[in-house]
């Protein structure tokens, strides 16, 4: 009989924990019944805090749990139980809701804060495999996990168990995340380092405004055009052309200089209204920085003007650089 070889034994294991763990997401996803849209009713009616709690590796999950709730607009923090039982239950208030993890249920320190939480007032939400166990009947309310065996070879390191657990703490989150209507920008108020976050941010946060605003008059020449692009703080390489009542015309750029002077014509004395671009693609002060990104990848320009929401009047400029300094 030919030899297995180290690697595809070890191939071999890999793929076998990625199979139990993807049949228990799947056993669990069809066992899911009416416990999963209570729990998510009690922790949007919840008007305090979200306090997850759980010891080891299911302590490491719920402070992910905790993490994703806080992050999507559930106000949350994670609450070690050993240290809850030694005063730090002070953290808790009767308006808040513990939501208690254990695979077995049996765990001492989670089981013995149960009733804890409930003399403060509390309600008790449990993940763990049984409703039977013991924090599964001290609990008001239980999410069961399940029998499943650990994808450890010894049937011992929390594997399969974590990962169910940690699943259906994501699955209550983001069930919240859409029953509350949470929206793009309230998650980004929540984000707001990381490309994440910042291709969240609004247009008007990053805008050039008032003395970074390069404005000229319809009829400037371009002498004088030129003058204001030199001068602008930040120099923008571009002017926009404005009527009396400050509604967009049109704008001048470095390239259309270049352009010119390509073609040995510079009219210094001509008005810009006749060299600049006519009527150009514009953005919504409003409009998410994401989007903006993506409509100057699309159209292959370095300044965009920024409009009122009338479409016409002008309250900003976005260079391409302003996007490479948010560092998207």
């Amino acid at each position: 009989m030919p030899k297995v070889s180290d690697s595809e034994r070890t191939l071999a294991r890999g793929r076998e924990v990625l199979r139990l763990e993807a049949e228990a997401l799947a056993a669990l996803a069809g066992r899911l019944g009416d416990a999963f849209p209570d729990a998510c009713a009690r922790v949007q009616a919840c008007h305090g805090r979200v306090v997850v709690s759980g010891m080891g590796k299911a302590g490491l999950v719920g402070q992910k749990i905790s993490a994703t709730l806080a992050s999507t607009g559930t106000p949350s923090l994670f609450l070690h139980p050993a240290e809850a039982l030694h005063g730090d239950l002070g953290r808790m208030r009767p308006e808040d809701l513990l939501l208690a993890l254990s695979k077995s249920g049996s765990t001492r320190e989670v089981v013995q804060m149960v009733p804890a939480v409930k003399a403060i007032g509390a309600s008790v939400v449990a993940i763990c495999a049984s409703a039977e166990s013991p924090l599964g009947r001290a609990a008001d309310l239980v999410l069961e996990l399940g029998e499943a065996p650990e994808a450890c070879p010894l049937g011992l390191a929390p594997t399969v168990s974590t990962t169910a657990m940690l699943a259906l703490g994501d699955a209550l989150a983001m069930a919240v995340l859409e029953n509350r209507d949470f929206t793009r920008e309230e998650f980004a108020r929540f984000h707001p380092a990381g490309s994440l976050g910042k291709s969240l941010m609004k247009v008007a946060e990053i805008m050039r405004r008032g003395d970074e605003l390069p404005l000229v008059a319809s009829g400037a020449s371009l002498r004088e055009t030129l003058t204001v692009m030199t001068t602008t703080r930040g120099r923008p390489g571009a002017a926009l052309v404005v009527d009396d009542a400050g509604a967009l015309l049109g704008i001048f750029t470095d390239g259309d200089l270049r352009r010119l002077a390509h073609q040995g014509d510079l009219p210094v004395d001509r008005p810009v209204d006749a060299l600049m671009a006519a009527d150009p693609r514009r953005i919504d002060d409003n409009m998410l920085v994401g989007e903006a990104l993506h409509l100057f990848r699309t159209t292959h320009v370095d300044q965009m003007p920024v409009v009122a929401a009338d479409g016409r009047t002008v309250v900003g400029l976005v260079d391409v650089q302003d996007l490479l300094e948010v560092r998207l």
